[in-house]
C-alpha cells in the first residue's frame, strides 16, 4: 500500500479467547502479546482512519475486536510516519496496527479485511463525472490533485497528465498539515478540476465533509502499477498464534466490518479490485 499513511494498526490477546483454540496453543503466543487489553498502535490525528477522540473507522474496528475479546482498548499514539512501527509495535508498546499493507515485510499480516483503490474525485456535474480510467482524453489539460509518488502518478504520467497536476505532500505529521484536506478544499474553491486519492481517504472525506462531490473508483487501469490494494492487521514478526487469532476473528466477523466500512463511506472492492461491491443496506 502507499506509504502515506494508509497503513496501520490493532492488537490484544484475551485469556477468554484462549478457550477456542486447541490446548499448548497459548504457550506459543509471545509473552509481548497483552492479556489484559487490545492494544492497538495509531496515529492520533489520521481522520478519516483513526484519532485520539475515537471518532474514526478504524478506531471502530478496533472496538469490534476488543469487544469479541471481551477486552478494553489501549491506544499507543504515535504519527503515521517514519519509525511509527519501530516505536509502537517493535517496540512492544501496542500488539496491533489496524489497517496495513498486505505483504509489508516490517509486519506479520493478518488476512486482509479490506481490498479497496485509488478513487477520482469531481464536482457533481462536472464534464468530468464520466471518467472512470486516466487515459480518458477529456481529463487532457485538466488541473488534476495528486499525492506526489503515489500509483496513479505513474499513470498520469503516462497519459501526459502530470504537466498541469498539482503535486501534495507524501508524508506527513497529520497533527500539523492534511494533504488530503487540503487537495479537497482547492477542489471545493475550483483550483484544480479534479483531485485523486486513496478511496479509504477520500470516500469517507467526501461523505461527512465535501456534499457535491463524485467519488469514482478508477477500476479500468491495465498496466502497472497497480491501483488496488488489500488491506491487513499488522502484528509483530513471530506471532503465529495472535496472528491466526485475528484471522479467525477476521473469518467470522466480515460483515460486521464491511458495514462499519461501508458506513465511514470507504469504497469497497473484490479481492481482485475489479468489482465495486454493493453491500445490503
Amino acid at each position: 500500500m502507499p506509504a502515506w499513511g494508509f497503513k496501520r494498526c490493532i492488537a490484544a490477546c484475551a485469556l477468554a479467547l484462549w478457550g477456542l483454540i486447541p490446548a499448548g496453543a497459548g504457550a506459543q503466543t509471545s509473552d509481548l502479546v497483552s492479556h489484559h487489553a487490545f492494544r492497538v498502535c495509531a496515529d492520533p490525528a489520521n481522520l478519516p482512519m483513526s484519532d485520539k477522540e475515537g471518532n474514526g473507522y478504524e478506531n471502530k474496528l478496533a472496538d469490534l475486536f476488543a469487544s469479541k475479546l471481551d477486552l478494553p482498548v489501549q491506544y499507543t499514539w504515535y504519527p503515521m510516519a517514519t519509525g511509527f512501527i519501530r516505536n509502537t509495535l517493535k517496540a512492544a508498546k501496542c500488539d496491533v496496527v489496524i489497517g496495513y499493507a498486505q505483504g509489508h515485510e516490517l509486519v506479520l499480516n493478518t488476512n486482509h479485511y479490506l481490498t479497496s483503490g485509488f478513487v477520482l474525485i469531481v464536482p457533481e456535474g462536472s464534464d468530468l463525472a464520466g471518467v472512470t480510467e486516466l487515459s480518458d482524453p477529456v481529463l487532457k489539460d485538466k488541473h488534476i490533485g495528486i499525492i506526489a509518488g503515489t500509483p496513479p502518478a505513474t499513470h498520469m504520467a503516462r497519459n501526459g497528465l502530470i504537466g498541469k497536476a498539482k503535486p501534495y505532500a507524501l508524508t506527513v505529521d497529520r497533527r500539523f498539515e492534511s494533504p488530503a484536506i487540503n487537495m479537497l478544499d482547492d477542489l471545493k474553491a475550483g483550483t484544480i478540476d479534479a483531485a485523486i486519492l486513496w478511496g479509504p481517504i477520500g470516500g469517507p472525506l467526501v461523505k461527512t465533509d465535501y456534499p457535491g462531490m463524485t467519488v469514482i473508483p478508477l477500476l479500468k487501469e491495465t498496466l502497472p502499477p497497480k491501483m488496488f490494494y488489500r488491506i491487513t492487521m499488522g502484528v509483530r514478526q513471530g506471532e503465529k498464534v495472535w496472528q491466526r487469532q485475528l484471522n479467525s476473528l477476521i473469518r467470522r466477523h466480515q460483515d460486521e466490518i464491511n458495514a462499519i466500512l461501508s458506513e465511514a463511506g470507504v469504497p469497497l472492492l473484490d479481492a481482485q479490485g475489479q468489482t465495486l461491491l454493493e453491500l445490503p443496506q
